[in-house]
């Protein structure tokens, strides 16, 4: 679907009460509507939206201007959980590549390979860290989780389905772990509430009452997680 110059990506789901429009992480704009709402009305809740969809859209534009690409050279920092540690190469270890005595270590013979290791590097370690926060915050929501992973997501930090597998990009082993923190929390009450709802914000609130606090960092730092 095309809106004032805009292609929106449209979704209809049985889970989905509401419209609601979102901004995706890469600028893209999608709608996510209950199952059997046809294009007229998409259309008039786009329409009613137009001036505040264009303001969001130069927003995102103007924070994305400092999106961060990190060449793999001795000393340049990379994102672990909220600081940044500085890269240096070594001729001799038996790991590609270490994290230890707060530097990442690269093993020269793998600097071909870099992005992926500290791809597979986040993913291990943002794993752990998130089972981690689970057993913590699961006690104080009633959710069920059947199976947790760490991959690559296209538009989202993280995301939920209804068998109660929870989702998370790698790149979430990025953000310090009040950021991550929030991005489990988020996900967890999605389980009990799924879409955002008045109900959905007051558990979000319940349980992390600093939420707003990460979404802030988010917004202004998200474009900073990437390789």
């Amino acid at each position: 679907m095309t809106f004032s110059g805009i292609d929106i990506d449209v979704r209809r789901s049985g889970r989905s009460k509401t419209l609601s429009i979102f901004i995706e992480r890469d600028g893209t704009v999608s709608v996510l509507a209950p199952t059997g709402t046809d294009d007229e009305t998409i259309l008039g809740l786009l329409a009613a939206k137009e001036y505040l969809l264009h303001s969001k859209l130069a927003k995102w534009a103007e924070l994305n201007a400092g999106r961060t690409r990190r060449p793999f050279v001795s000393g340049q920092a990379f994102l672990y959980f909220g600081r940044n540690y500085r890269l240096r190469f070594a001729d001799e270890q038996e790991t590609d590549l270490l994290f230890r005595n707060n530097y990442f270590t690269l093993h020269r013979r793998a600097l071909p390979n870099a992005r992926q290791l500290f791809i597979d590097f986040y993913k291990q370690k943002g794993l752990e860290k998130i089972r981690e926060r689970l057993a913590f915050y699961l006690p104080k929501i009633n959710a069920g989780v059947a199976d947790i992973r760490v991959m690559e997501l296209k538009h989202r930090w993280a995301s939920c389905t209804t068998t109660g597998r929870l989702n998370f990009h790698w790149k979430v082993a990025m953000a310090p772990v009040s950021v991550l923190d929030y991005i489990i929390v988020h996900e967890l009450v999605h389980l009990v509430h799924h879409n955002h709802s008045a109900a959905f914000w007051n558990e979000l609130d319940k349980v992390l009452p600093t939420y707003r606090d990460a979404e802030r960092w988010l917004k202004h730092n998200g474009v900073k997680m990437d390789l």
